[in-house]
């Protein structure tokens, strides 16, 4: 029988149930070493990728991410391990955040909850979603789940890869006619994984050819966007941003970019909604089957084997 390793007591009583074919146990590496020979392991949400480290030398097959991203994650993985990432779980509630954003800043939410505290009428006119140019950079599962929850919003959506394909939403334009999209877009949003060739995409050069006043919204890694860039373009007014990720991260209490004029900032919340936990468990039903029935893991990053 496999043996399936969850992180904590409140994982296992919600999951466990659900996996009758394994044996599932709690443990972590904190726990030392695991009674015996794992599987595959779920580790915990927020910052447990940042200790993979510690299953070195442990009895371990793979491992089961909750997060979707993974960037870095060759230089932390031990080696002999497969890691898997958590597709599919963090989708839509990161491109639920991002839409969120959009609506916000292009109805001036910033503004009305600063007026309220001073108790100001202030009515005046907003660009809103309907007509406007949104360009997502990046056509995978979250910026195709963008794209899908601004379309009953009546917003011109164009989305963005490395090369020119057609999909069952339509076209997807190549990263070679972006600097002619982002003179148009009024709304561009980050939707891609973190590489080399991304890191720092939203450079100065980038910024400038945005259309003045144009929104920036970041649900990807901050590593993507010059936060350096950022903060002058924002402070003489060029572009507005709404960043869920930034550079660095967490942002210092006296960073300069939390009091940029027109950036609003929350702190990486894209997927930690409740609704992570019934897709948590829906994965792991089928990572166990796999294993059960003989089947590769599905969603590998790193094979280990």
């Amino acid at each position: 029988m496999i043996t399936i390793a969850l992180p904590d007591q409140q994982i296992f009583d919600r999951l466990a149930p659900q996996l009758p074919d394994a044996n599932v146990i709690v443990w972590c590496p904190a726990d030392g070493a695991p009674p015996v020979h794992i599987d595959l392991v779920l580790v915990g949400y927020l910052g447990a990728s940042g200790g993979l480290g510690a299953f070195a030398g442990m009895d371990v097959a793979a491992i089961q991410s909750q997060s979707l991203g993974y960037d870095g994650i060759e230089n932390r993985l031990p080696a002999g391990i497969t890691y898997c990432n958590a597709v599919g779980v963090h989708e839509a509630s990161t491109a639920e955040l991002a839409v969120g954003m959009i609506i916000s800043e292009q109805r001036g939410f910033p503004a009305h909850f600063a007026n309220q505290q001073t108790g100001t009428w202030d009515q005046h006119e907003q660009p809103g979603v309907a007509g406007k140019t949104v360009v997502i950079v990046g056509a995978g599962g979250v910026g195709n789940q963008i794209a899908d929850k601004l379309a009953p919003f009546d917003a011109n959506v164009v989305r963005v890869a490395r090369s020119n394909r057609s999909d069952e939403r339509g076209a997807v334009q190549s990263m070679d006619a972006l600097p002619s999209l982002l003179a148009k877009a009024d709304i561009v949003a980050i939707a891609v994984p973190l590489s080399e060739a991304t890191t720092n995409l939203v450079d100065a050069a980038f910024l400038e050819a945005m259309k003045p006043g144009a929104l920036l919204v970041n649900v990807s890694r901050g590593k993507i966007v010059d936060t350096d860039a950022l903060v002058a373009a924002a402070s003489a007014g060029h572009v507005r941003a709404a960043l869920d990720v930034t550079e660095p991260e967490p942002l210092p209490s006296d960073h300069p970019l939390w009091s940029t004029p027109g950036v609003t900032i929350t702190p990486h919340i894209g997927g930690a909604t409740s609704a992570m936990h019934a897709r948590v468990d829906a994965l792991m039903r089928e990572q166990t089957r796999r294993l059960v029935a003989g089947e590769p893991l599905a969603h590998v990053v790193v094979d280990g084997r």
